[in-house]
């Protein structure tokens, strides 16, 4: 965890460790090249994340307590996708196609037991998204984050905001491979970092001045 700490004008960014056998995770270089940063007079910390079920969201809440921001955006690798994709919904369960890095496999887990099936992203997620467009960087509304680590800290974040973080707001983005990545699997759609970087950056400076989303179709479906 990098970056400073001052209380009421921080937004926190998170990534995750590489995971599957990688040695790097595009989500976590973007939270590094933006550790620092101020957008829209907001200081950027940036928090690595490990790729586990459980120990993730312990990282989460304790950046959380540490750092105290106004905005969270979490980020993620999806292998597959093609753009910069904003979830909307982060639900409550566990479906893990391969084991996490503690070799931890959960199968139709509740995250939290007892809490809602779902929690919707408080940030302005269609802004965003013509945010990223009017700038040429592809983008599109996601309608699932999947039942891995990513939905597990999306779900976890936004149960934390349900329960006494309410001046809080929060969502979820996952972000294509890196090129180096697809050159080991050349069918995968990837983006440069600097783009991501820039994509990221845009994100959020909407997100911190818009607070009234737009109504329009959005994108993605998947």
């Amino acid at each position: 965890m990098t970056g400073s700490d001052t209380p009421g004008a921080v937004v926190l960014l998170t990534g995750f460790a590489p995971f599957d056998g990688e040695t790097i995770n595009p989500s976590f270089e973007i939270a590094r090249r933006l550790d620092g940063a101020t957008i829209a007079e907001h200081r950027v910390i940036a928090a690595k994340l490990p790729c586990e079920f459980g120990a993730a969201i312990v990282a989460l809440r304790e950046a959380l307590d540490a750092h105290r921001p106004r905005l969270v955006l979490a980020l993620g690798q999806a292998d597959g996708r093609c753009d910069l994709s904003i979830e909307r919904i982060a639900i409550n369960m566990d479906d893990a196609r391969i084991p996490d890095n503690a070799g931890r496999q959960p199968v139709d887990e509740a995250i939290v037991a007892g809490a809602p099936a779902a929690y919707f992203s408080t940030l302005p997620i269609k802004a965003m998204v013509a945010g990223l467009r009017a700038k040429g960087i592809p983008s599109s509304v996601s309608q699932s984050a999947g039942t891995y680590v990513c939905n597990h800290v999306f779900f976890g974040l936004m149960h934390e905001l349900a329960q006494g973080r309410q001046a809080l707001r929060g969502g979820f983005m996952h972000v294509p491979l890196l090129p180096e990545q697809a050159a080991r699997r050349p069918e995968q759609p990837c983006l440069p970092l600097e783009i991501m970087v820039e994509g990221v950056r845009t994100a959020l400076e909407v997100a911190l001045r818009v607070r009234v989303d737009l109504r329009e179709t959005g994108g993605r479906t998947a």
